[in-house]
């Protein structure tokens, strides 16, 4: 991992991004916003599951308004997600709306978006410019003649000179795309280009599994290069998933720690227990927990006995049996039909 690239800070509610303040995840709801207690459950669910920001989709004044009655039912920062009508941007400000994501640039004339950036200010509510490929204007589109990475960073920069030019400097800012090279290339283009805080992500990039490696993939390479402030993860799934997803790129890196974590080895010829169904259920035990644990699901005695030795908890199969290590101990043998819930309760015990 290199040292993260140094951005200036800004805050979306009482998070902190940028300036070397942790990673933080983000998710998007994906009920109608206008649904106030669908909503609301949601966004519970998804702060339980360790989301820090949550963005919301505002597609009309009727979903605007809304947003003042969702502020009062969560604690969570909220950003409002606006294209083309200020009068969205400046009714989910008056609703008490953390952070905005528009583009200045698709907002209309420049009065328009100086009664946003003046809102904006009065409130200290950042603004997050957010380019897609999928939506790049259409002079930059002639220019480049596709959604290349100058293309993304292009249309970043034009969109931050309105800003400056109205001395609004409280942005952060995406470059997305749902091809991944792409992506990355816009990136690192933009890091070296400017000192806004990043907000990564792979947009587009699929239901839970072609989603979650390409995710994984992309964010991976940015952040172990230390791009990136707070980051999202796009799935067509359960907005959970993403949370879940995020967090588990995160401490794969090392970038952070969050709840337990598991190591299970792969299977092979050696395994002499029924390894693959003692590891699902111990994972869905986990995603209940909250404590940092680490858990080794071991099958056999070549890596066995050294993964669990390094865990907080672990077991390693032998044949029809299975060792218990706590600690780096070796606590007991247990049967093989009994080790699943030996190693559940004492995850009770430790939590």
């Amino acid at each position: 991992m290199v040292k993260r690239k140094k951005t200036r800070k800004i805050y979306v509610g009482q998070v902190p991004i940028g300036g070397g303040a942790p990673v933080a995840v983000q998710s998007m709801t994906k009920t109608d916003t206008r649904d106030v207690p669908a909503t609301v459950r949601q966004i519970r669910r998804l702060q339980k599951a360790g989301c820090e920001i949550i963005r919301l989709a505002v597609v009309d004044m009727e979903a605007a308004e809304a947003l003042g009655r969702i502020r009062k039912a969560v604690t969570i920062p909220l950003i409002a997600d606006i294209h083309f009508d200020y009068r969205l941007a400046l009714e989910a400000l008056e609703a008490g709306v953390d952070g905005l994501r528009i583009n200045p640039g698709n907002i209309g004339e420049r009065s328009r978006v100086r009664k946003v950036v003046e809102a904006a200010r009065q409130r200290q509510v950042p603004i997050r410019i957010g380019v897609n490929a999928g939506s790049l204007e259409k002079h930059l589109l002639k220019k480049y003649g596709h959604p290349t990475a100058e293309a993304l960073v292009d249309s970043a920069a034009g969109h931050i000179r309105i800003l400056e030019d109205l001395h609004f400097t409280n942005i952060k800012v995406s470059l997305k795309a749902s091809n991944v090279p792409q992506t990355v290339a816009a990136y690192r283009l933009f890091s070296k280009r400017f000192r806004y805080p990043l907000h990564i992500g792979i947009s587009e990039a699929g239901p839970v599994f072609t989603g979650t490696i390409k995710s994984s993939v992309g964010l991976g390479i940015l952040l172990s290069e230390g791009i990136g402030d707070t980051m999202r993860v796009s799935l067509t799934a359960d907005p959970v998933e993403e949370v879940r997803v995020a967090w588990e790129i995160l401490k794969s890196l090392g970038v952070r720690e969050h709840g337990p974590a598991i190591i299970s080895c792969p299977t092979c010829g050696r395994c002499q227990i029924g390894l693959r169904n003692i590891a699902t259920e111990v994972e869905k035990k986990l995603q209940r927990l909250d404590a940092p644990l680490k858990v080794a699901v071991m099958g056999c005695v070549v890596n066995g006995p050294g993964e669990a030795r390094e865990a907080d908890i672990g077991i390693a199969g032998g044949k029809g049996v299975g060792i218990l290590f706590k600690k780096g101990q070796v606590v007991r043998k247990v049967r093989e039909s009994e080790l699943l819930q030996t190693l559940l309760s004492e995850l009770d015990e430790m939590t």
